[in-house]
């Protein structure tokens, strides 16, 4: 398996939506309601980026998507 690329995603508690970015993908910003809609955006748009930023991917390519969310328990 090949080194993965590490995204972050954050949940916007005003948006309501995962917000990803990578520091590994130049120019990946993007958004989704839920995570696994936010897994299916990035399996195109990583591949996408690495191609126009002239980084042709290895295939396939793998990403490690992490997440935080923070809350209150009352």
């Amino acid at each position: 398996m090949n080194k993965p690329f590490y995204v972050h995603a954050e949940w916007d508690s005003v948006a309501s939506v995962w917000v990803a970015t990578s520091d590994e993908v130049p120019g990946l910003a993007t958004e989704a309601e839920t995570t696994e809609a936010l897994v299916q955006k990035l399996k195109s748009l990583i591949p996408e980026l690495l191609s126009v930023n002239d980084q042709l991917p290895v295939e396939p390519v793998t990403f490690e998507l992490l997440t935080r969310r923070f809350e209150l328990a009352a």
